[in-house]
């Protein structure tokens, strides 16, 4: 399988976006209701930005995860949104 890259996610949390109706940019560091990714600790997670101040809640809960971890949860979140599976 392939390496999974920062590029690769960052597309994915783009179309997520796009999905729940941000354009790229409407998306800013703290757009209330926009995905972002967080790196730190080696991994990264997805977060969703809660507040204007820049609050966010990690969407699944798990921290920050390798990147083909975070990549599996987030195909997965995607096709839950879009009624896809």
């Amino acid at each position: 399988m392939e390496r999974i890259t920062e590029g690769m996610l960052q597309a994915r949390v783009d179309y997520l976006n796009k999905i729940k109706g941000f354009t790229p940019e409407t998306v800013k560091y703290n757009t209330v209701g926009a995905f972002r990714l967080d790196y730190a600790y080696g991994g990264v997670a997805l977060e969703q930005v809660l507040t204007d101040g820049g609050g966010v809640s990690d969407v699944f809960n798990a921290g920050h995860v390798p990147k083909r971890e975070l990549w599996y949860r987030l195909n997965a979140f995607i096709a839950g949104v879009t009624g896809n599976y």
